[in-house]
């Protein structure tokens, strides 16, 4: 039973004990680097949720080289769309905006033999937009299997969706399976969940992990209120909480990227949508977490005006590159399609577009993570942003690869 000063705490082991700092070196990867960093290189990592009395956190980092994070269990919350429009039959002819602006019609390249994984609201596999694909869902919420609330169908519509009546919806249409985690349920989920499904779809084989959420501040001081704290102890908690996820995520990033240099796992890409709390012109928000970690790509969302394109309203500053994020039409629950707009919809786009540069990067052989952020980010172009200041942007709107 949970004591009353016990919280769960996530819990980031390494087989070995290394040196966390190394953690934050790992950028380099030269000879020198690997020579004096072989227990990073070879270690592997474990991940638990365990009751722990917040006064012997330290105690237990000072004491166990092992522990390589400890982090506080805190609320996960969905990055909700900004604006959602159903959609009659009357969609105009022609490639709709978003698969023009990434220049797909020009690739041939179509994510085959590349692995996606989703993690967010589950999905609505009978969709006909998910025909023919090898779908493996785990559900972390207890709620079971499939969508409820239709944005996670949304997402994986947008990543790798076939077209549906003739339609195209989906970046990656060669993906031939994908690994879906159902993190976030009625009440929304926590960073344990979130870490667990990341730790799932690495050793399920995921090149590339997709995730529309984030972590959920006023919830969790609302909870530790619950718990019987005061209104200011519990917004310095959680302060210190929300930095520790934070580095906790930095942390498993930088494991996940060892274990791939190393080659004992595949090369795997983390995205993040970087929220949708801004509101320009009145205000620019920084990227939320987990989106903030370094280690993982945090995406803005755009949409088009005439020939230009324009970082959305809503979308929050400080992006490492952006895509299309408004009015984005894919797959909707229970059949059809849907229009939303945020940073949600324009992380699967990024996903499907790495799926394309992983398959072409394969195929030359040249297939590593180092590769695959350099060349997803030197694709981007800035020509259609130039009213727009670039902290907003990132380096660019992603571009498909051409032959």
């Amino acid at each position: 039973m949970q004591q009353k000063n016990e919280k769960n705490y996530i819990v980031l082991y390494s087989t070995e004990k290394v040196d966390r700092q190394s953690l934050h070196d790992l950028k380099s990867s030269t000879p020198a680097f690997k020579a004096t960093n072989k227990e990073l290189l070879k270690s592997k990592f474990d991940i638990t949720v365990e009751s722990i009395d917040n006064q012997n956190e330290h105690e237990i980092l000072k004491g166990n080289r092992n522990v390589i994070a400890l982090a506080p269990a805190i609320p996960l919350k969905l990055i909700k769309p900004n604006q959602v429009k159903s959609r009659s039959a009357e969609i105009s002819e022609g490639n709709l905006w978003n698969i023009d602006a990434l220049g797909l019609a020009l690739t041939p390249y179509t994510g085959k033999g590349i692995k996606m994984a989703i993690l967010d609201t589950g999905i609505d596999k009978t969709h006909p937009a998910f025909d023919g694909l090898i779908i493996v869902e785990k559900d972390f919420t207890g709620e079971g299997n499939g969508d409820t609330h239709g944005h996670g169908t949304h997402c994986a519509g947008v990543a790798f969706g076939r077209d549906v009546n003739g339609k195209r919806i989906g970046v990656a249409k060669g993906v031939e399976e994908v690994l879906i985690g159902k993190v976030l349920g009625q009440h929304g989920g926590g960073s344990d969940i979130l870490v667990d499904a990341i730790n799932w779809a690495v050793k399920g084989g995921a090149h590339i992990i997709s995730m529309s959420l984030g972590i959920d501040f006023p919830g969790y001081v609302a909870e530790l209120e619950n718990d019987g704290m005061q209104t200011e102890a519990a917004v310095s908690y959680a302060l210190e909480g929300y930095r520790k996820n934070i580095l906790l995520f930095e942390r498993l990033a930088s494991l996940i990227r060892t274990q791939s240099i190393n080659k004992s796992i595949q090369p795997v890409l983390i995205l993040g949508a970087a929220g949708n709390e801004s509101s320009r012109p009145a205000y620019k928000i920084a990227v939320s977490p987990p989106a903030i970690s370094d280690g993982i790509v945090s995406v803005g969302a755009l949409g088009k005006k005439g020939e230009d394109l324009y970082v959305a309203e809503f979308s929050n500053t400080g992006v490492s590159l952006s895509a299309p994020g408004i009015d984005i039409l894919s797959a909707k629950i229970g059949g059809g399609l849907i229009s939303m707009d945020g940073t949600s919809m324009a992380t699967p786009h990024v996903a499907g577009v790495a799926a394309l540069w992983a398959e072409k990067l394969i195929s030359k052989r040249q297939f590593n993570f180092n590769n695959l952020l350099a060349h997803l980010t030197a694709s981007c172009s800035d020509t259609k942003l130039a009213k727009e200041h670039p902290e907003d942007f990132g380096s660019g709107v992603i571009q498909a690869p051409s032959k």
